[in-house]
């Protein structure tokens, strides 16, 4: 069924997209691309049981990309009348004409583009009138203040619904689009003991806002996560394994794929060059792209040129089975486009049969880390540091928090040294993983 909820019909938007095109290839444009979006959503967040924020955005918006030979302009507007098409054609022509050559610009091989278009599941409007999502958020934060007395302060809780749809099409005759929506429940307080206070959050994203965790259920893990942090104390600087909670886990898978990427290669800025076909995980690692999931959050038919995505196996047996690469970045390297443009779709890594408590058990004595802070991984080198705090486990189980510690290693080490993924996954975009156990880290502290 075609949504209605639009300003504009996918048929419109495909017929506007078609006018670009013409207009370009009349003009002398050897080739041509262009996209077409529109979307809106509302936010409403509450904060001690008072309306803090109501947010709307309507967005819309095109991009128009012209080429003459190898040479490449693009120009963009987010008015959608007739003269603001042309001006924008006009614009991208005019780059294009001034613009040095570059040898590996153009649109994709035609045999790679998507011809069949599968339904993927990916739209479910949610009507919610604003006064039912500012009860949700009250349902949520009062779950999260009921869980105790020490949780006496509150940096919201949040509602936010959003749809878009989108076309995209090429002067080789490929054109089409879909709508799409996310949906997400979120909270974040703060708790207060003699220690000192802290805070922490929980939230639920997916299509369907049926599928979301309950706004009651995200409040009271809100709650009790806030509630454990309290009382933390600091560590020793030592060596030690370390468990990554499956919230913050798939930030190491982002990191993996940001090193395979085809930017960072053919800039030669990645700690994982020329590693296709060799081992970089721990040998019972599986992962794998899962492009067409129903109502996957990375699900997509086709990526940002119009070619076809598969499912495939990324990583077998710890051995690299496949770059993320683009028409560009795959002409640079000599390779061929992989339908990555636009980035990884569902990245999944099979988890085991171990589940939170038998990952603790499993490493016996060391640090779960809950939170991470600051951005330091060095892509060039793969030296990873980055602020934490979490959680000393003994003898399978937590003792105490921890904070204020800094957790450091290399990720090409730290990949290899991978012992376990628990099957705790964590579904809240195109990365998905359960907690990560790594066999040994630097955790510095006093």
């Amino acid at each position: 069924m075609e949504p209605s909820r639009f300003s504009y019909s996918i048929d419109q938007l495909q017929q506007i997209t078609q006018d670009i095109l013409t207009q370009a290839r009349a003009a002398g444009a050897t080739a041509c691309e262009a996209e077409v979006n529109q979307g809106f959503g509302q936010n409403v967040t509450v904060r001690l049981n008072q309306v803090e924020t109501i947010e709307y955005n309507r967005d819309k918006g095109l991009g128009v990309t012209c080429y003459f030979g190898q040479k490449r302009g693009h120009a963009s507007t987010s008015d959608l009348s007739s003269e603001a098409i042309r001006d924008t054609v006009a614009k991208a022509l005019t780059i294009a004409k001034y613009t040095a050559e570059d040898e590996f610009a153009g649109l994709p091989e035609a045999d790679r583009l998507a011809r069949d278009i599968p339904d993927l599941d990916l739209y479910y409007p949610w009507d919610l009138p604003v006064e039912q999502a500012i009860e949700l958020a009250q349902a949520c934060e009062a779950a999260a203040l009921a869980v105790d007395a020490r949780i006496n302060n509150s940096e919201g809780g949040s509602v936010s619904t959003q749809e878009s749809i989108f076309v995209y099409g090429n002067s080789l005759g490929f054109i089409a689009g879909y709508p799409t929506s996310r949906h997400s429940i979120s909270c974040a307080v703060i708790a207060e003991s003699d220690a000192g206070m802290q805070r922490d959050y929980w939230y639920t994203t997916a299509r369907q806002a049926s599928t979301l965790e309950s706004a009651e259920a995200v409040g009271r893990i809100t709650g009790e996560r806030t509630l454990r942090r309290l009382d933390a104390k600091k560590l020793k600087t030592m060596q030690a394994p370390v468990i990554f909670e499956a919230s913050i886990a798939a930030g190491l898978l982002g990191s993996f794929v940001s090193a395979v990427s085809g930017g960072s290669l053919y800039r030669k800025s990645s700690f994982l060059l020329d590693s296709l076909g060799t081992q970089i995980f721990a040998p019972f690692i599986q992962i794998v792209e899962r492009a067409h999931l129903k109502q996957g959050l990375g699900s997509a038919p086709f990526d940002n040129e119009g070619v076809a995505t598969v499912d495939r196996a990324v990583v077998k047996d710890g051995v690299l089975q496949g770059y993320f690469l683009s028409s560009y970045s795959a002409r640079k390297l000599g390779m061929q486009t992989t339908g990555n443009a636009g980035g990884n779709h569902n990245l999944i890594i099979d988890t085991s049969d171990l589940d939170f408590a038998a990952l603790l058990k499993k490493m016996g004595r060391g640090l779960v880390v809950t939170e991470l802070l600051g951005q330091g991984v060095n892509a060039i080198t793969g030296d990873y540091s980055r602020g934490a705090a979490g959680f000393w486990v003994e003898h399978g189980e937590i003792q105490y928090p921890v904070e204020e510690i800094t957790i450091a290693g290399n990720l090409k080490d730290m990949f290899k040294q991978i012992v376990a993924v628990g099957n705790d996954v964590v579904v809240r975009g195109a990365r998905q993983t359960g907690s990560i156990l790594i066999e040994n880290m630097t955790i510095a502290g006093e």
